[in-house]
C-alpha cells in the first residue's frame, strides 16, 4: 500500500497551508461563513505575495522512516513570479498565477473546514482541539478525551514499560494520543491516507513523536503492527457508512469476526463498540463496559486477555467538563463503576413511593438496574421499565433522583390545566415506556409562569401516568465522589 499526497488536507499540513489555517477568523466564521471565506482568501493571498519560498514545502518529515520510501513530495503554492519582459515568460507567469489561485482556493476551503471541525471538536476534547487536526469522518468517530484517558490508564496497567501498544484502525488518533501521553510506546495503523496524515500531525502537535508513530496499512492483510507482537492492542472499527451510524457490529469495517480475532491475538486488548451492542454478541471470555460522560452514554468497550474480567457487565461514569488535561497534560479519570451483584435476584415491584429514580443510561445498557435499585433501597414501578421508586432519598451518581409531588393519569387536557394552575413556565419532560412526542406535548401544554417542574411520562402495567416531580439529587456527571 502506498501513500499519495495530493489531497487538500495534506496540502493544509504544509507550512504554507498552516499559515492559511492560522489566518482563519473563527469568530467571523461562526457569524458569517461567506464573509470569513472572502477575508481568508484575501489575507492568504497577501501573505503569499509577501513571502518568497525558493523551493516548495515538503511534508515528508511527518512520515515515519518506513513510510517515507512510498511518500511523494507535497508542494505548497507554485511561485507566481514576476514579468521578465518576454512573451514566453508572460505565458508562464499567467499559468503560475492560475495554478496559485487554484491552490489558494483549495487550501482556503480546507482551512475553513478544519476551523469548523475544531470548533465542533471542542465539545469532545476541550480547548486542546484548537491545536489538533481532523477529518469530518474521523471527528464523528473520535473517542472523547475523558474516555480515551480512562481506557489508556487501564491498558497502561497491563502493558510493561518497554512494551508496544498497537492502535488498530487508529483514526485521527485520540486513543493514540492518550496512550502516548502516559509514556507508552504506541504504533497506530489506519487504511485511509488522509486520516494517517492527520493522526501524524496530531502526534506532532502534542510533541509525542518519541512515543507514537502512525503508519498506513490494512490491519487485516498488510498491517505493520501484528497483535501478537504487542503487549496490548486497542481497535476501533468503522461504525459509520456515509455519515450514518452502523448499529449492527456485524456490519463494521473491518468485519466483526475479523476484529474480534485480531484483538484476541494480543495478550491484552480493547475493542471499541457502539453502546447499543446486543449482550448476546459479547464474545465468550470478554468483559463488557458501558461508559457515560457527564450523564450521557457515549460508548461501550469489550476487554480481552489480561484486561478482561470474563462475563462482567460494568457501567462506568466519567465526569463531564473541560477535557484538555486528558490529551495534553496530566491524565485523570475520577469516575465510578458499578458491577453485577451475583447475590441479587430480580428487583422487587412496588406502587409509587416518595421518590423516583432514573438510572444512568450506562447502568441500563449494562443490565444493572437491579443493582441500582438496591443502592437506593428501591423497587421497580413496572418490570419492563427502568424507573425505580423508593421511600429514601439517596444521592448516588448512578441514578438521578426526583421527589414525586403528584401522580396523575396521563391526559393532555388534565396536564394543561395542572401546568396553568401551578404556573409552570419551565418544564422538563422525561419519558420511558411512552410513545408521546415530547416536543408536541410541550407546545400543547403552553407553559407560562415563574415556577418549574419535571414531568415524567411512563406506564404502570398498561396504565399511562405522569409524575409531577422536582429534582432532589446532584445532577449526574458533576459529582462522582
Amino acid at each position: 500500500m502506498t501513500e499519495t499526497d495530493s489531497s487538500a488536507i495534506v496540502k493544509l499540513l504544509t507550512p504554507e497551508g498552516q499559515s492559511v489555517l492560522d489566518s482563519v477568523d473563527s469568530t467571523l466564521l461562526a457569524a458569517d461563513p461567506l464573509q470569513a471565506a472572502t477575508a481568508l482568501r484575501r489575507r492568504a493571498r497577501a501573505h503569499l505575495a509577501a513571502t518568497s519560498r525558493p523551493q516548495p514545502a515538503d511534508t515528508a518529515d511527518t512520515a515515519d522512516t518506513a513510510d517515507t520510501a512510498n511518500a511523494q513530495d507535497v508542494t505548497g503554492p507554485p511561485e507566481a513570479g514576476g514579468a521578465t519582459g518576454t512573451s514566453a515568460d508572460a505565458g508562464t507567469d499567467t499559468d503560475a498565477n492560475t495554478t496559485t489561485e487554484s491552490w489558494l482556493r483549495e487550501v482556503s476551503a480546507a482551512a475553513l473546514t478544519q476551523a469548523r471541525l475544531r470548533l465542533r471538536a471542542e465539545r469532545k476534547l476541550g480547548p486542546v482541539a484548537q491545536r489538533l487536526y481532523f477529518t469530518a469522518a474521523g471527528l464523528e468517530q473520535a473517542t472523547r478525551a475523558a474516555v480515551a484517558s480512562y481506557r489508556a490508564e487501564r491498558i497502561a496497567g497491563v502493558a510493561p514499560e518497554a512494551g508496544l501498544v498497537g492502535d488498530l484502525c487508529c483514526g485521527v488518533g485520540m486513543d493514540l494520543l492518550a496512550l502516548a501521553n502516559l509514556g507508552l510506546t504506541v504504533h497506530g495503523v489506519d487504511i485511509d491516507p488522509d486520516t494517517v496524515a492527520v493522526a501524524r500531525a496530531n502526534v506532532a502537535a502534542l510533541g509525542l513523536e518519541s512515543s507514537a508513530r502512525v503508519s498506513l496499512g490494512d490491519v487485516t492483510t498488510d498491517s505493520p503492527v501484528r497483535p501478537e507482537d504487542c503487549a496490548a492492542v486497542c481497535c476501533d472499527p468503522a461504525r459509520r457508512d456515509g455519515g450514518r451510524r452502523i448499529f449492527d457490529p456485524r456490519a463494521y469495517t473491518p468485519p466483526w469476526d475479523t476484529v474480534v480475532e485480531l484483538v484476541r491475538r494480543a495478550p491484552a486488548g480493547c475493542l471499541k463498540v457502539a453502546p447499543g451492542i446486543d449482550h448476546a454478541l459479547v464474545p465468550t471470555g470478554a468483559g463488557a463496559e458501558w461508559i457515560s460522560v457527564g450523564g450521557e452514554l457515549k460508548e461501550a468497550a469489550l476487554w480481552f486477555g489480561a484486561l478482561a474480567e470474563p462475563g462482567t457487565r460494568r457501567a462506568t461514569l466519567l465526569p463531564g467538563g473541560s477535557a484538555e488535561a486528558h490529551l495534553g497534560g496530566t491524565p485523570r479519570h475520577p469516575g465510578v463503576s458499578l458491577d453485577p451483584d451475583p447475590g441479587l435476584g430480580d428487583p422487587p415491584l412496588s406502587a409509587p413511593r416518595r421518590y423516583l429514580y432514573e438510572p444512568d443510561d450506562a447502568v441500563i445498557r449494562a443490565g444493572l438496574v437491579g443493582e441500582a435499585a438496591a443502592l437506593v433501597d428501591g423497587a421497580l414501578l413496572d418490570p419492563q421499565i427502568a424507573y425505580i421508586t423508593s421511600d429514601r432519598k439517596v444521592d448516588t451518581p448512578f441514578c438521578r433522583g426526583f421527589e414525586i409531588d403528584e401522580m396523575v393519569p396521563f391526559s393532555v387536557k388534565r396536564l394543561r390545566a395542572l401546568v396553568r394552575q401551578r404556573q409552570f413556565g419551565t418544564i422538563t419532560i422525561k419519558k420511558r415506556g411512552s410513545a408521546v412526542d415530547v416536543d408536541h406535548l410541550r407546545r400543547q401544554l403552553r407553559p407560562a409562569g415563574p415556577n418549574s417542574a419535571t414531568l415524567v411520562l411512563t406506564r404502570i402495567g398498561k396504565k399511562p401516568v405522569c409524575f409531577v416531580c422536582s429534582e432532589v439529587t446532584t445532577p449526574r456527571g458533576t459529582n462522582l465522589a
